[in-house]
């Protein structure tokens, strides 16, 4: 009988298994797999691509990109491709090496039927249960309960208190080491519940307590999925269920949990969440008894009744050990709280809970201690329940942008009352004054813009611009009615794109020849300023690199720019098209990046003026029929005297994604602000993907900061767009493209190259490259580039300015 039973054993496992279930006689050898029954998942062996180590693990089956969500044997992997898994004597799973040792089993001791299957199901749980189990849910043992860096619909986080189960997140060493990394994240049982991320054993994110509706300043509620909370006698988890897509929450390596969604469209991830995304969201990040606001320009401020501790300035950037008491509390009568709305409560550190006390309560048993210094509700279901009592000093107090109705009442003296009431009634005075004031400006201005209106009318256009003689304007003036012919009486079939400046149409002159015709709009972000800049300056530019403006027409209320039409649009239309980049091979893209360089070289150096163009980007590149660049968009442009390096400006103009960090931190331009520009342009040229819309499922830089990590890692290769031939490339030429790339987006602009230097390395084959360094603005850790270059610092300069941002354009 056992000779049978070794026979039939022996036939099963010579075969690939596909079924969803693994049972005594059978077992998985590294080409097999299990697959769950609807498809979804699939477990099987695989290796990352730097390593030749194997794993068991689960993946999603149904969709293009392998993603793992769980790895069995995470530190200790195989070092070839003999491994099993099987069902072992005792029952449990186990999975061998090719000398038959044990590197890795489900560990359950006394296993009471050793007549055990194990079956990946349809949620991506892999569960060991009683051969005679049925479909019950009472497993002996299950991946879910066992959590490696990635929790998947239906896994719960969380405490299993009847057993002392710990459900936590680990993340993987690194991008291609499924091992044990230094970062956790799971629930924390003291008081009350909260979401902890830790490196090792200090907090690195906490998500606030849950205070019966939502964690206290991170709401759960989604369109896409359905979070929970669950806490009671038994268990106390977060989980989430689907309603249509994939999701699923990843403890990256680098120390951030990443909420993302498959897009079936796109076929990758998209991201929804990120934490923590901001300085606030660093634990304690401005130090005990502060709070801190994103949405301030100098995001850390201290408690009322508190003043920094460190007598230095604060900034953004600099914290010196938080805030400190300005007069010590002694229990005197007229003691009382300020209140604080809209806030993450500080973390359960030392404190007290009473879930029975109403507010009034709370606030009466605070008073009567004198080491009580802040209180709250515990619960802020159906009007507020439940007291929180802190002693010593407040930690991690965050506010958030969409405030609930978590308030912390923080304790002050008599003194600070008395102050606080004293600044309302001064409050209250200037209100009085200045309403009045107010209204009649209001009115002033109302009948003074009516006014304005109804002369504007009456002489029905604008006034003509003011050309100097000694700007010496020698640029044809077209007549409207020429315009509007050849444009079809501007057409909407002839419009061919839209800026900041207005609409563009194409047109035919009479003699044949072919025009594009920019039109000011009424509603444009520009006017006769920009207007007159870039006919000033575009009228005497001469370059096959730059577009040619043939005239332009200035009557009665129209502003109309007539250029050269280019058949091919503009660069953005090209390498960010799913289509039109097939066509654009590695020796046109060269070109292309050669052709802009010299066209800025010409700007910066052999043109008339010195030209400062401020907002290079793809879509100001224009193509002809030949597909050579010319620089376009000259409306922003400044030009230099001869003596002349840089300049200061409090308008800060331009495409966020493409500026310079000087520029839009201080707004000091140069020719090395049009540097970054190009260098950041080139790295989209290479690989095809935008700046600030590049996402990748490993980290949160952007194109520039993926671009420096592959750099660093010697990948330098693996950013090149993926629908390049490598057959078509000479891969010294595209590592130079990148190099210098990276050199021209350096964080200081004494470290980049000048554009005479860049046309001499992209001439030159063998010209030697110096070794590039971090770029500006190089992870998407915060939406607003503002407030991550000051989360970033810039260390080449300290000057100070106020200054007005204009975005989009």
């Amino acid at each position: 009988m056992r000779i049978i039973l070794f026979a039939i054993s022996y036939y099963l496992s010579a075969f690939d298994l596909a079924d969803d279930m693994l049972n005594q006689y059978q077992q998985i050898n590294d080409s097999g797999a299990l697959v769950s029954a609807r498809g979804d998942f699939k477990l099987g062996f695989f290796n990352t691509s730097n390593s030749r180590r194997r794993y068991l693990g689960i993946w999603y089956n149904n969709i293009p990109v392998q993603t793992i969500v769980w790895v069995a044997n995470r530190d200790r992997p195989l070092n070839d491709s003999s491994g099993s898994l099987r069902i072992g004597d005792d029952g449990n799973l186990i999975l061998l090496d090719s000398g038959g040792i044990v590197a890795w089993s489900t560990g359950i001791q006394n296993i009471s039927s050793k007549a055990t299957v194990a079956q990946l199901l349809d949620s991506g749980n892999l569960v060991l249960k009683s051969e005679n189990g049925g479909n019950t849910e009472s497993y002996i043992w299950q991946s879910f309960d066992h959590p490696s860096d990635t929790q998947i619909a239906g896994m719960k986080l969380g405490w299993d208190l009847k057993v002392g189960l710990d459900r936590y997140l680990t993340s993987w060493k690194s991008a291609d080491d499924p091992s044990s990394g230094d970062f956790s994240y799971g629930f924390n049982r003291d008081g009350l519940p909260q979401g902890v991320l830790r490196k090792g054993s200090v907090k690195k994110y906490r998500t606030g307590i849950w205070n019966g509706l939502q964690f206290n300043g991170a709401g759960l509620k989604n369109a896409i999925f359905n979070a929970n909370f669950i806490d009671n006698s038994d268990e106390v988890y977060f989980e989430f269920d689907l309603y249509q897509q994939l999701t699923r929450l990843v403890l990256n390596y680098t120390g951030t949990t990443q909420t993302v969604i498959w897009n079936n469209r796109n076929l990758e991830w998209d991201f929804i969440d990120t934490k923590p995304s901001n300085p606030c969201e660093s634990y304690g990040h401005c130090g005990p008894n502060s709070i801190c606001t994103i949405s301030n320009a100098y995001i850390c401020s201290c408690l009322v009744g508190y003043i920094p501790k460190s007598s230095q300035d604060w900034n953004a950037l600099v914290w010196d050990g938080g805030c400190v008491r300005k007069y010590p509390l002694n229990c005197l009568d007229g003691e009382g709280f300020v209140a604080f709305k809209g806030v993450i409560v500080p973390d359960l550190l030392d404190f007290r809970m009473n879930t029975s006390m109403t507010v009034k309560e709370c606030e009466l048993e605070c008073l009567k201690n004198c080491s009580c210094i802040a209180y709250a509700n515990s619960n802020t279901a159906e009007g507020g329940s439940g007291c929180l009592l802190w002693y010593g000093d407040l930690i991690d107090i965050r506010s958030f942008p969409n405030p609930g109705d978590q308030t912390l009442y923080v304790r002050v003296t008599a003194a600070d009352l008395v102050s606080i009431s004293d600044s309302k009634e001064k409050k209250k005075r200037v209100v009085l004054v200045i309403i009045p004031i107010s209204v009649a400006l209001l009115v002033f201005l109302l009948v003074s813009c009516i006014t304005w209106k109804r002369i504007k009318q009456a002489r029905g256009s604008r006034p003509n611009i003011p050309f100097k003689d000694d700007e010496n304007i020698d640029l044809p003036i077209f007549n409207i009615v020429t315009i509007a012919n050849a444009t079809n009486n501007f057409s909407i079939s002839n419009k061919i794109g839209e800026g900041g400046f207005g609409p563009v149409y194409k047109g035919q002159l009479s003699t044949g020849q072919v025009i594009a015709v920019k039109r000011l709009s009424e509603n444009s972000k520009q006017g006769v300023g920009e207007f007159k800049n870039e006919v000033i300056l575009i009228a005497k530019l001469q370059h096959r690199n730059l577009v040619r403006l043939l005239g332009c027409c200035i009557q009665g209320e129209e502003r109309m720019l007539i250029y050269e039409y280019l058949p091919n649009g503009s660069l953005s239309s090209f390498i960010f098209d799913t289509t039109k980049s097939n066509s654009l091979e590695w020796r046109k893209r060269f070109d292309i990046i050669v052709g802009i360089a010299r066209g800025l070289l010409y700007l910066h150096r052999d043109s008339r003026l010195r030209i400062i163009h401020r907002d290079l980007k793809a879509s100001n590149v224009l193509l002809d029929n030949e597909m050579n660049p010319k620089i376009s968009d000259f409306g922003i442009a400044r030009a230099f005297g001869g003596d002349q390096t840089s300049e200061k400006t409090r308008r800060v103009i331009g495409t966020y994604g493409y500026m310079s960090p000087e520029y839009i931190l201080r707004g000091l331009f140069s020719m090395k602000s049009d540097v970054f520009s190009f260098g950041v342009l080139v790295l989209e040229i290479v690989s095809g993907q935008r700046n600030r819309k590049f996402r990748h499922p490993n980290h949160t830089h952007n194109l520039l900061g993926h671009a420096w990590k592959l750099w660093l890692e010697g990948n330098a290769i693996n950013l090149v767009d993926e629908k390049l031939e490598s057959s078509t490339m000479l891969m010294s030429e595209v590592i130079k493209c990148i190099q210098i790339g990276l050199l021209c987006v350096q964080q200081c602009p004494k470290d980049r190259p000048t554009m005479s230097s860049v046309v001499s390395m992209l001439d030159n084959e063998g010209a030697m490259l110096p070794h590039p360094k971090q770029p500006g603005f190089y992870t998407e850790g915060s939406t607003d580039e503002t407030e991550l270059a000051l989360t970033i610092g810039i260390k080449c300069s300290t000057n100070k300015t106020t200054l007005t941002i204009l975005l989009g354009r």
